[in-house]
């Protein structure tokens, strides 16, 4: 009886909505290849709702290679077109290191749009969008974006006056400090020295390296930041699986889905504290990649993008024999 009761509480679709999930999140790390050169694989994001400068600047864009961890920060407005997006795109990036060749980004509508769609498969670079509510995917981003709020909360309380007067400072400060995931600056890392500041001239000096030993050091130095970067991949993941276990849903299986993610945004059932903790059940319609997938969504959530991660999001859902898909959400 006890095992029938089990049972049956296994596939109660009411509990499978209110109750709670303990154990560890399913869905094991994957991580991004590593780079082959040079500011051919990048990450971008945006950070936003800062004060309103004398220029009008409100946001800054931050595009990261993902290969030396170099940045470019770009103060615009919020209410700059996709047009003007890409110009400064083209115009700071593109100009100064190439068209790259994928880049990493969160489902902003801005690199969501038509246009930049277009543009991006124009200049041949592939566009990888996150999951749905799971930015972890452009977690080298959202990393950057934390430290460098960090010094522009310094800069601006210590020196005063608009954010984005020091935003030359703080890009060139952010990338002459050490990184131990690549094990110095991402400027050494990006033009093979260190930088030349009147505090270290002695340590630059005067040296001048050409012809084949400049291209064979440089060489040297990115293969040495490649085993850098998979020596710490290495150590993230082992340090993230172990608080994480492996599990696999198959097409056609039925999943719930968590809510909390769409507080504000989407409501299901009764609203606040009492909201279901997951809703569903969704079929998944197709395996994405080892931990994302897609699902068939009902018309009622045609603006929510239906990809997600496992990790956190998805819980199995057993049938019972009298259920019916009427009772869906």
């Amino acid at each position: 009886m006890k095992k029938d009761i089990a049972e049956y509480v296994g596939r109660c679709l009411t509990c499978a909505k209110v109750k709670a999930e303990h154990q560890k999140p399913s869905g094991l790390l994957e991580q991004p290849e590593i780079p082959l050169w040079k500011w051919e694989q990048i990450a971008m994001d945006f950070i936003t709702k800062l004060p309103c400068t004398s220029s009008g600047h409100e946001t800054i864009w931050v595009i990261i290679d993902r290969l030396t961890n170099s940045a470019h920060l770009l103060s615009m407005r919020e209410t700059f077109t996709t047009d003007k997006l890409a110009k400064l795109y083209i115009n700071k990036i593109v100009v100064r290191h190439g068209v790259p060749l994928s880049i990493i980004s969160d489902r902003d509508s801005r690199f969501t749009s038509r246009f930049w769609q277009s543009l991006q498969k124009s200049l041949g670079t592939h566009l990888n969008l996150s999951t749905a509510y799971h930015p972890q995917t452009d977690g080298q981003s959202e990393r950057t974006i934390q430290t460098l709020e960090d010094i522009l909360r310094t800069c601006v309380l210590d020196l005063g006056g608009n954010w984005d007067s020091h935003l030359p400072l703080i890009e060139f400060s952010y990338n002459n400090s050490y990184h131990s995931s690549i094990v110095c600056a991402p400027f050494e890392a990006l033009y093979g020295r260190k930088c030349r500041l009147p505090i270290c001239w002695t340590e630059v000096g005067v040296n001048r390296i050409t012809g084949p030993e400049l291209i064979q050091e440089t060489a040297d130095k990115i293969a040495q930041i490649q085993q850098r970067l998979q020596a710490t991949r290495s150590i993230q993941k082992r340090y993230a699986d172990k608080r994480r276990k492996p599990l696999e849903f198959q097409v056609g299986d039925h999943v719930m889905l968590k809510v909390f993610p769409w507080k504000g945004i989407v409501r299901f059932g009764k609203k606040g504290k009492l909201a279901p903790r997951y809703v569903g059940p969704f079929e998944i319609i197709k395996r994405i990649g080892p931990v994302a997938y897609r699902l068939r969504l009902p018309d009622k959530l045609s603006c929510v993008h239906d990809v997600f991660h496992s990790s956190y999001q998805l819980k199995k859902f057993k049938w019972m024999s009298n259920y019916t898909l009427s009772k869906n959400l």
